[in-house]
């Protein structure tokens, strides 16, 4: 029974978490964001003490439950590992713990988290891993769908969906994901639990906690005969058989164990309760406290409608291309370059929500896959606030609608020779009249009568957000664009 529950739970977790990576509706964060904010790493830098503690109560209570129902990335490893025990039953073989190269890799972790190297700190983090391979590998195929079932449903004259624009956002995400899947897949289909209790920090930290665990699982050793099938079956190589004890450290209480005892010698009980004996078999009442205490639900998520593009029947226009900035666009809100290197942990959340695919996943090594602005497919509409809105980590702070225009990310910059009015003699302006601060003036060019009107813009006002970049006709490179504050300002 502990074993279904466990199942039942995880199976809507992983569910919901692929859920919000996943969602192209823009409205499931509104009832899963939650997921995203009670996972370890991002409650520890949000500092949510109230998520915080409850995981460590839960992990002296049960042990290292966390793993088994709640971490999306080892939900995902308990079904690549049970692929492999398909093939091979009674597959696995208890091994001693590896110390030294757990606390070397947790020390690793935590110094690229002080001093800001968001590569290391995604790959190591579950949660960050488990939203970069769903977002870059999953997320395109979720489109492809969509858009499919747009075309055949708009050939019936009926239109619940809509195209979404399709957009690979770099190669480099793409590469980490998918040798990130590829070597946890491997791990997983051989040995179980191996990334969780030899490379994970999160399962590492955990670990001080569950070696003290209340309900932990117990070998009775008048009733093991040492058919060594518990250990066989220990995707976390945790039990010892022969000196009857478990590593409760590395122990992810996935109950495989007990399911598999044929001899009722292997209990979930109170660490202090004594072993039962044959002739009065008791009731487990820890499972029913267990039951009690792992209540989830799943809200249902709404499609929303988007409003489709035609292009009318005109000529293929010329992809923008991303200019070369001295200093990046940074997501509103996201204070500053420290702050963001400090919080981020390049989980592609509010990459995968942007509604209007303005932010992207840097390529640049000092901030390599944590989240910039650009503006070659969109702008930062003044009425979103989604990044804020679903950042777990603080590395984006939540911010309202009537705050954004006082948030400034960056001011446009002017480049004369690309500007149509320059360039070809004619007259444009759609940059001051799209701008929604009206940071930008058309004026007379001081030294070419002969050319039409120029933008000149006003740094104080312009808020950076990419309207004029974004909305430039020029072609590949925009005739003005946006450079990013290293310190955002907020009036």
């Amino acid at each position: 029974m502990l074993r279904k529950i466990r199942i039942s739970i995880a199976a809507v977790m992983i569910i919901m978490a692929t859920a919000l990576f996943l969602d192209i509706s823009g409205f499931v964060h509104l009832y899963l964001g939650w997921v995203a904010k009670i996972q370890f790493l991002p409650a520890l830098l949000a500092l949510n003490v109230g998520v915080l503690a409850v995981l460590v109560v839960l992990t002296f209570l049960f042990g290292r439950v966390y793993c088994s129902v709640i971490c999306p990335l080892g939900i995902m490893q308990d079904v690549f590992a049970w692929f492999g025990k398909k093939n091979k039953k009674n597959r696995y073989s208890f091994s001693p713990e590896k110390k030294w190269l757990r606390y070397t890799i947790l020390a690793l972790f935590c110094l690229c988290l002080i001093i800001g190297v968001p590569l290391v700190v995604t790959i190591l983090d579950p949660y960050s891993s488990f939203g970069m391979i769903v977002t870059s590998l999953f997320q395109p195929l979720v489109v492809l769908a969509n858009n499919g079932l747009a075309a055949i449903e708009s050939h019936y004259e009926s239109y619940l969906f809509y195209d979404r624009e399709l957009w690979l956002k770099g190669l480099m995400p793409i590469i980490v994901s998918v040798l990130t899947l590829i070597v946890l897949a491997i791990l997983a289909w051989r040995n179980g639990r191996t990334y969780c209790n030899t490379i994970c920090p999160v399962g590492t930290i955990l670990s001080f906690f569950a070696r003290f665990s209340i309900f932990r699982i117990r070998i009775d050793e008048q009733k093991c005969i040492g058919c060594n099938l518990c250990a066989r079956n220990c995707k976390a190589a945790a039990i010892d058989v022969k000196n009857h004890t478990i590593d409760y450290s590395r122990c992810v209480d996935c109950f495989d164990c007990i399911d598999k005892c044929k001899h009722d010698a292997i209990n979930f009980t109170h660490q202090l309760s004594r072993p039962q004996s044959q002739e009065v078999p008791q009731t487990d009442e820890s499972r029913r406290s267990f039951l009690l205490g792992s209540a989830l639900a799943i809200s249902a998520a709404a499609i929303a409608q988007t409003q489709k593009k035609v292009d009318g029947g005109l000529a293929v226009i010329e992809d923008k291309q991303e200019p070369t900035r001295q200093t990046p666009v940074l997501p509103v809100n996201s204070l500053s370059q420290r702050n963001l290197a400090r919080h981020c942990t390049a989980c592609q959340l509010c990459v995968s929500k942007c509604p209007y695919n303005v932010l992207r996943p840097s390529n640049d090594l000092a901030n390599i896959m944590q989240p910039k602005m650009s503006f070659e497919r969109g702008y930062c509409r003044p009425e979103c606030t989604r990044c804020g809105d679903v950042c777990p980590t603080g590395a984006i702070m939540p911010f309202k609608q009537e705050e954004k225009a006082s948030i400034h990310v960056g001011h446009a910059v002017w480049i004369e020779q690309n500007c149509l009015p320059v360039a070809d003699g004619v007259e444009c302006g759609n940059c001051a009249r799209h701008c929604p601060v009206g940071a930008i003036q058309m004026i007379q060019h001081p030294t070419d009568p002969t050319s039409g009107k120029i933008p000149i813009v006003d740094a104080s006002v312009c808020i950076g957000c990419g309207a004029c970049e974004n909305l430039c006709p020029a072609r590949p490179f925009s005739a003005i664009y946006v450079e990013g504050y290293e310190q955002q300002i907020i009036d």
